[in-house]
């Protein structure tokens, strides 16, 4: 969408966090100035929430280079935030169908990516959604150890039946 993709020097090679925590820190301040400008270019077409992504290209950046957001949980208080986001996880190619019917949501979407743990548009829902996960966690753990005590108990009682024949 950039009218050079030479401007691009970084931002051409990020398809996904992992390319992100291969650059240095004066690589990725290149990098943020590259995705800020892509989301002007992309923004300047198709419409979208412009200044409140424009506000946390590096914080995005920070947070996907230090946490790995495939078994960590990063949750979006302000969806309208997610263009960082959602470009270096491998949806910078959809960018120009971004808020319409055949392309990507202006907004977390988890169809569209492992990454994103559900859909949130505007503000408040973070706190409740995290308190919910986490119980939700606590819960399937529980699960997973009530199972296992299950499966133990049904085995012993498989070898005793078996050893008293």
């Amino acid at each position: 969408m950039q009218k050079s993709n030479e401007k691009r020097k970084f931002l051409n090679g990020v398809e996904s966090p992992a390319d992100v925590k291969k650059l240095s820190v004066p690589e990725l301040k290149t990098l943020a100035d590259e995705i800020r400008q892509f989301i002007l270019d992309s923004v300047s077409k198709t419409g979208g929430h412009l200044a409140s992504n424009l506000g946390v290209v590096e914080l995005t950046l920070a947070l996907h280079y230090v946490f790995d957001f495939k078994a960590d949980k990063l949750l979006w208080d302000v969806g309208h935030q997610c263009y960082t986001h959602k470009i270096i996880t491998g949806r910078k190619d959809k960018f120009e169908h971004l808020r319409r019917a055949d392309g990507i949501s202006g907004f977390p979407n988890p169809a569209e990516s492992v990454y994103d743990q559900f859909v949130v548009g505007h503000a408040g829902t973070s706190i409740a959604t995290a308190i919910g996960m986490a119980i939700g966690e606590e819960l399937k753990i529980k699960n997973e150890q009530l199972n296992n005590k299950k499966q133990k108990r049904n085995a012993q009682y498989a070898i005793r039946i078996k050893s008293s024949q």
